[in-house]
């Protein structure tokens, strides 16, 4: 029998090479490397971080369950691609792959899960065509087709009032707009363009009147827009814009006209800037869009003099 000093001595040595052989692995696993099989030496690894709203979502990485959940970190990948799958009960699952490089994280933290069945709620009462949000006031306006009127509530679907009758057009109207001040609604399609009081304290709104009634006119209205004061519209229409008063018969005004016939257009209320784009010849004899812009605030009057640019046509 070996004698006890002896089997000592072989336990030793024995601890000492098991301790060599592993001290590689603890090491570089402290200093963030893996061994890799595939290619038999030590590589630097990766990890990726999840997060969830809501939180508490089950993770599958590679279609092996982890036993945490989100938020969660998965660390000392090996540089590669990896399939995530997240699951939580009662809401859409989310699964992607994702690419780990070595030494780097690979944050997941903009994951939303939607619930399977979301809280459809009916806001509107009545029968309506068209709608649209007014953020500012958290209001909903609704156009009845049925009754040609104008309806309001809040975002909630409560507090529903009508606000006014509107004109009857010959085809229907394209656009709605309300003006800053709330008190006054433009609607136009290419021939015509009406505006209805909607004062709130009047249970039927106040006076309705056609700005331009031209049923059978081809100089066609593309867009309009309210001016700050709630008085004046500017107009695009095909190769030129225009500014007129909220009011019967009011005549326009020309701010300019336009190479582009069909062109689109954006107004800032709170600057009382318009924005358009239009065709000008350049210098190597091509035609190309620019981007134009009329500032018709009050202190920027006459407004045609703001006009001032290089074009193909006669500017006023």
């Amino acid at each position: 029998m070996l004698s006890e000093q002896r089997i000592r001595g072989i336990l030793f040595y024995a601890s000492v090479a098991v301790f060599f052989v592993f001290l590689p692995f603890v090491l570089s696993s402290a200093l963030g490397y893996r061994f890799d099989r595939r290619n038999l030496k030590f590589t630097r690894s990766g990890l990726i971080f999840i997060k969830t709203q809501p939180s508490g979502a089950n993770v599958y990485l590679n279609g092996k369950l982890l036993n945490d959940k989100t938020p969660v970190t998965i660390n000392e990948l090996l540089p590669g691609r990896y399939r995530i799958r997240l699951e939580l009960e009662r809401y859409y699952p989310w699964s992607d792959e994702v690419t780990v490089e070595a030494g780097k994280a690979t944050p997941l933290d903009k994951i939303i899960l939607f619930l399977l069945r979301p809280n459809v709620k009916q806001v509107n009462r009545d029968r309506f065509h068209s709608f649209w949000i007014d953020e500012e006031r958290q209001l909903v306006y609704y156009i009845n087709s049925e009754e040609n009127a104008l309806y309001k509530s809040d975002l909630a679907g409560e507090r529903y009032q009508k606000l006014a009758n509107l004109i009857v057009f010959s085809t229907s109207p394209l656009k709605y707009k309300v003006s800053l001040e709330r008190g006054r609604i433009l609607y136009c399609n290419n021939n015509q363009l009406a505006v209805t009081d909607i004062n709130p304290d009047d249970k039927f709104g106040g006076d309705s009147f056609f700005v331009i009634n031209e049923p059978d006119s081809e100089d066609w209205v593309l867009d309009a827009f309210w001016h700050s004061d709630g008085y004046h519209i500017i107009v695009v229409r095909k190769g030129r814009i225009d500014v007129t008063e909220a009011r019967p018969r009011a005549k326009a005004v020309l701010l300019t006209r336009l190479n582009n016939k069909n062109t689109t257009a954006f107004y800032d209320v709170r600057s009382d800037t318009l924005y358009f784009l239009d065709l000008e010849e350049a210098a190597d004899g091509n035609t190309y869009d620019n981007l134009y812009k009329i500032e018709l605030s009050p202190w920027s009057f006459p407004w045609q003099d703001l006009i001032k640019r290089r074009h193909n046509g006669t500017k006023p």
